[in-house]
């Protein structure tokens, strides 16, 4: 990751500077050794947390009051409840690793304008009433945690997930390693969701090169030069979220009977290449193994002036594979086929990427899945899902 939010952030320095033992993890701000008073009576320590409202990696006003506490019910010297304080009573599980016993509300009618404000405003109601027991206690202990994860394969803290209080969810993602077969169309757009979750190795297969006309139906924005030196589409792509993240990995070649056994470690596949006899042999490899993949496929049309068809989205697991060589064609394409026709558009590109990249993360558990549909079908001109192959 880039340089730690302490480092470019004054509220943080200032925390730290002055003894706060405070700890950069998950993209929250936790203040631990916080002196409370528990229900009986005793001084013990707990650790006060909150999200981080960053940009660059460095903080902004925090978005919410709200902070976290890992500890006991904080009560007065006497033993009666803080007033005033308590939001919510816990477990609340955060991220992975953070999951805090209480959240506190207490609002200053101008809000907090900085994180040192923020934390110590609660600090100081905790520390007031342990002082009452203990004059010696204290939360500064000038210990200096090591901050970040060295081994976030993001360039800067994904601020998203915390903001919106799915960090938890998001660490299901963090798989080993995926694999996307073909990065046109579908495929680049596939990559372009997957490389904002914290999948550790996204490896891309495709042995064609990026050209102007794939320019009109990838995401972003090319620029003329890029067509110039005819780059590979996995070396293209690459480049571009390479400023964003670390692991993606670019094969420029296809994956054919002599290449296919590359797959036998992914943890997943995503399938965004044509379809034929080559498609059969991949899944037949993945099935072998027990690796999950999704199939995705497109057939347009134009008839009367504008453009019908179909979207598809195939998913095998090792729960229901019986329904794969009725739902995929691995058959020779011929002339008369509508995959022939190859059109493509950005917006049907990127909702069949969506519609695999959605039905991944629930296999993971990341969205909720009532259906548990190995099949789904988006008709363009009834925009009708339609959902089928279902498993218990």
């Amino acid at each position: 990751m880039s340089p730690s939010p302490v480092a470019r952030s004054s509220d943080l320095q200032r925390l730290r500077a002055e003894g706060y033992e405070i700890e950069i993890r998950d993209n929250h701000l936790l203040v631990h050794h916080v002196p409370y008073v528990t229900p009986t009576r005793e001084v013990a320590y707990g650790t006060l947390i909150s999200t981080l409202h960053l940009n660059d990696d460095q903080t902004l006003a925090p978005d919410t009051h709200v902070v976290s506490f890992i500890g006991e019910r904080p009560s007065r010297a006497d033993g009666s409840e803080v007033p005033n304080l308590l939001h919510q009573q816990g477990p609340i599980q955060l991220t992975s690793t953070i999951t805090a016993d209480f959240s506190f509300s207490n609002k200053p009618d101008a809000g907090f304008p900085d994180y040192y404000e923020k934390m110590t405003s609660y600090l100081s109601i905790l520390l007031g009433n342990a002082l009452q027991l203990d004059p010696a206690a204290t939360p500064k202990t000038y210990v200096v945690h090591e901050d970040d994860d060295p081994d976030s394969v993001f360039l800067y803290a994904d601020s998203a997930s915390s903001r919106a209080g799915i960090a938890a969810i998001n660490d299901k993602l963090r798989l080993g390693k995926i694999a996307i077969v073909g990065v046109g169309g579908t495929g680049s757009y596939i990559l372009d969701f997957t490389a904002k979750t914290p999948v550790r190795e996204i490896h891309l297969f495709d042995g064609d090169r990026f050209l102007q006309h794939n320019a009109f139906r990838a995401p972003g924005a090319a620029k003329q030069s890029d067509f110039a030196s005819m780059p590979f589409k996995v070396d293209h792509f690459s480049q571009i979220y390479s400023a964003m993240r670390r692991g993606i990995y670019p094969h420029p070649y296809d994956i054919d009977a002599q290449t296919v056994a590359e797959l036998d470690d992914m943890n997943f596949v995503f399938l965004a290449a044509e379809g034929g006899p080559t498609k059969q042999l991949i899944i037949e490899r993945l099935q072998a193994a027990g690796i999950p993949f999704v199939d995705v496929g497109m057939g347009l049309r134009p008839h009367d002036g504008r453009l019908h068809g179909i979207l598809a989205v195939t998913t095998g697991t090792d729960t229901k594979a019986d329904h794969i060589t009725g739902r995929i064609d691995f058959s020779e394409t011929d002339e008369a086929d509508d995959y022939d026709l190859n059109i493509q558009i950005a917006d049907l590109n990127a909702l069949n990427a969506a519609l695999a990249v959605i039905k991944w993360k629930k296999l993971f558990d990341f969205y909720a899945d009532l259906e548990n549909e190995h099949y789904a079908a988006f008709t363009i001109d009834g925009n009708h899902l339609l959902n089928e192959d279902q498993t218990e």
